[in-house]
This record gives structure tokens, sequence and C-alpha cells, in this order.
């Protein structure tokens, strides 16, 4: 659901930046309280692995793919504030080196695919934690289910505010609510499958998981009962441990940008297929970047496999050098 360059006019998109900026800045400073010598190089995977997983187009109906966004993914890894982060870096690579998403469009691409799906998949999965407690990947399922149609709802109303031609807002909505719902099913399914075997491996890396264990009940041999608190956390981990998870997590989303990525759907996303059907995706303008990395390496004559492993490495290395400068900061202010 990359917003491309001419769908907005300057005002809203530069509304929608100043929001977006605003954001960061805010997530900026909350990340302090998400980041450790765990967290830090655990969302320069995280973001990695989205970009890897974006690659990877699904068909969903005749003629129209969808993608994951990841923002609930990325809440419930790392952190809402941290994961605002992580799917900001994502769009900026995207963006300025892959001709993904317009620059102009900056601000609309990270609002409505970073900031809104974070909330809303956050604040889902806290409600079905709260109301099932321990159901951690239950909650992950459905708050990724929502985020996604609720992202695309918020872009209908932003297009119908502020978008360069007119529509009728309640048929764009009904279009863009519907098909991004089969694609939030695919969201869904990918966020609890990769929450879960996180779980199972390593569930201290888990940010959504903190403080949601049952109580352990132990049961002595005359019968006498003694109940652990609930909520402590897992013990910190220590480093030689981290690093096979991590080499192990780096290795997978190489294969999924460098290899997977030949299969994925050629298609049309969401976004695209609307916009064609309504009669508005003529008010895309071309992209500012036209190097060689651009649509994922078409433009330049790259293996679309190569490409996605040159922009695993640049998002992981920008987004691990924001999430260490942010936990240094932290470290130095304890």
């Amino acid at each position: 659901m990359h917003v491309p360059d001419g769908f907005f006019n300057a005002a809203t998109s530069v509304s929608a930046g100043v929001v977006a900026a605003a954001g960061v800045a805010v997530c900026l400073r909350g990340a302090r309280r998400e980041l450790d010598d765990r967290t830090a190089p655990m969302a320069g995977l995280v973001a990695a692995f989205i970009f890897a997983v974006q690659m990877l187009n699904f068909p969903v109906a005749a003629g129209t793919s969808g993608h994951l966004l990841g923002g609930a993914l990325a809440a419930i890894l790392v952190g809402p504030y941290t994961g605002v982060l992580c799917m900001a870096v994502v769009l900026l690579v995207q963006g300025v080196f892959f001709a993904d998403g317009g620059l102009t469009a900056l601000g609309i691409n990270i609002t409505i695919m970073g900031i809104v799906t974070v909330l809303v998949g956050w604040g889902i999965f806290r409600l079905v934690t709260r109301v099932a407690r321990g159901k951690v990947v239950v909650a992950a399922f459905l708050g990724a289910l929502v985020s996604v149609p609720t992202s695309a709802l918020v872009f209908s109303l932003l297009f119908w505010v502020g978008g360069t031609a007119p529509i009728e807002v309640g048929a764009v909505a009904a279009a863009m609510g519907g098909v991004h719902v089969l694609i939030g099913i695919g969201e869904a399914l990918i966020t609890a499958v990769t929450v879960g075997a996180v779980l199972a491996v390593r569930p201290d890396l888990v940010h959504g998981a903190r403080g949601l264990a049952r109580p352990l009940v132990l049961r002595g041999a005359e019968g006498a009962t003694t109940t652990t608190a609930a909520g402590e956390r897992e013990p910190a981990a220590a480093p030689g441990r981290l690093k096979p998870f991590l080499l192990g997590g780096i290795g997978l989303t190489l294969v999924l940008a460098g290899v997977v990525s030949f299969f994925a759907s050629s298609s049309p996303d969401g976004l695209e297929a609307v916009a064609e059907n309504k009669g508005f995706l003529s008010q895309a303008s071309d992209h500012l970047v036209t190097w060689g990395l651009a649509d994922y390496g078409e433009v330049g004559g790259i293996p679309v496999g190569v490409a996605g492993i040159i922009g695993v490495g640049l998002v992981l290395l920008i987004a691990g050098a924001v999430a260490h400068a942010a936990r240094s900061r932290a470290k130095v202010e304890a």
C-alpha cells in the first residue's frame, strides 16, 4: 500500500510529513524505555525482516496481490515506540533507494503504514492479552488483522480530504477496506507465525510477551503448593546465546529477500488495483529516483534477489544504528 507521488496535494503531503516527523521524534524518546542490549540489535533484525517480507507479494483476489505491512509485528516484537522507528526506516529506504512509495508521499506512508498500523495493532494486542492473558499468538493475529484495513480506511479518508482527484469516499473506502481485509488475513498469519516462532525459541525477546507469564504452581511431595509471582521478566540472555539467534534471523531474512522474492506475485497490490478501478491511478507521477535499484532492480537490470539483499543490508545497518543510538542515550541517562 505504498502511496506514490502525485496522489496528494502539497498541503496534505506537508501536513502528513509534520505528523510523521512528530511521531518519529516522540518514538525516538519513547524507544529509550524499550531498547537495551538485547532489543537494540533485535530492532535492526525486525526492520530488515519486514523489508524482506514486504517484497513477497501474495495473491488475494483475481489480479490483485498484497504484502505484509508489518506495524503490528514490529510493535509486538520490539515495542510500539521502536516499532514506529523500524517502519520509518523501512519506508525511507524503500522510497529513497527502490522507488517504492513516493518521496513527497513519505510522510503519508509513514503515517498510514507506520504510525497507524503500530497504534492499532499494538492497541488490539494489549486489549486481547488483558482479556485472555497469555494468548500472545492469538492477540498478535487479531492485532495484525485489524491494523491493515484500518490503515486502508485512513488512506481513503486522507485522499477524500487532500487527494488530487475527486472520489466517492464511500465507494473508495469500501473497495480499500474490502481488499485490505483479505490482505489483513495474510498479514495476520505471517505475524502470528513469526511471533509464535520467536516465542518458542527466545520468549525474552518478544516485547509484547513481557509480564504475561501465568503463575507457576509447584506441588510438594506432601501436597503443599507454592505459587511463583506472575509477570516476572525472563532473565537476560547471555550475549553468547543471543548471537546465534541474530545470525539465524539474518540468514532467514537474506533467503527471503534473495531467493523467495523471485516467486512473489506480480499482480498490482491492493491500493494500485483500487486506484485503477476507481479511476485515480493516473494521478500518480513518476518517481524522483530512477537509479539502478528502482523498482527493486528492474530499472537497472539488477536481479530482484540481489536488490533485496542490498536492501536488507541497508535497513539492517540504518535501523540498527538508530536503535543503538537510542539505547546508548538511555544507558547514559540511567
